[in-house]
């Protein structure tokens, strides 16, 4: 039997996602998001995972779309056929909105090179952790194309825009010292660790804390980007409240009153 494209296994409250096409380097093919959504779902289904990690096989984190889906055969309606927009809105951008919208918190572990909708990828995780060698490549520019699968909106977002437009247009190589530097990832794991591990244990520290208030801080971070400030603190309010009804914040007061450590549910 072939070997599935995404592989899943759950330690304990943390799953752990490969990308698994090591000799693309990881590049997604139709049938690689399908793969990548089942993981998905089989975390929206099981409440004991509580974060969750996403890597790559091999010696690359992934290197965005394969291109061997697009028609370039020459004859007609080549224009057609190489249009990459279906690709995007059927695959790419379900995959950012399902990762963006996932019930747990996300930690991209980048094992190796993230280019194109690689790099996207790596940035819509929550966090994310880069080996030492690793590195971020922008390569739009040079097939003719822009930043797709978020990356206009993360980079602008992470890097501020003269960075941003720097990676974009140049398409220069970043590595993995630099994204931490300006911001892109949260961390740079020590030389001769694997970044696997260091991400393993940053969503353990994650799946131990009040899951539905991690995810909710999520979306009031991605809020205040548009928000003006009395929009944003009507959403603080309003979220608040509604985590007020949930177990994690009863117990993490009372723990917090009677000087002993919280036990999160994630409810």
């Amino acid at each position: 039997m072939t070997e599935s494209t995404v592989l899943y296994e759950a330690r304990g409250a943390v799953a752990l996602i490969t990308l698994n096409r090591p000799q693309s380097l990881n590049s997604f093919t139709r049938a690689m998001h399908q793969a990548l959504w089942a993981a998905l779902d089989r975390i929206e289904a099981d409440k004991a995972i509580r974060a969750a990690v996403i890597t790559g096989a091999g010696r690359g984190f992934c290197a965005g779309a394969d291109l061997a889906e697009f028609d370039f055969a020459e004859g007609p309606d080549l224009v057609k056929r190489a249009d990459p927009g279906p690709l995007i809105d059927q695959a790419f951008n379900p995959t950012v909105r399902r990762l963006m919208d996932l019930r747990v918190p996300t930690v991209a572990a980048v094992n190796g090179v993230a280019a194109g909708a690689g790099a996207s990828l790596a940035i819509t995780c929550d966090l994310a952790v880069a080996a030492a060698s690793a590195s971020f490549i922008q390569a739009f520019s040079r097939i003719g194309l822009i930043p797709d699968a978020g990356g206009t909106w993360f980079l602008v977002r992470k890097l501020g825009m003269a960075r941003a437009m720097g990676c974009a247009l140049l398409g220069d190589k970043l590595s993995a010292a630099d994204a931490k530097e300006w911001g892109m990832i949260w961390d740079v794991a020590p030389e001769g660790q694997d970044c696997v591990d260091a991400a393993l244990a940053l969503a353990q520290r994650l799946a131990a804390l009040p899951t539905q208030a991690l995810v909710a801080t999520r979306r009031a971070m991605r809020a205040a980007a548009t928000n003006e400030l009395d929009e944003q603190l009507d959403l603080e309010r309003d979220t608040q409240s509604a985590l007020g009804r949930t177990h994690d914040y009863i117990e993490g007061v009372t723990a917090f009153l009677q000087k002993r450590p919280a036990r999160f549910k994630g409810e």
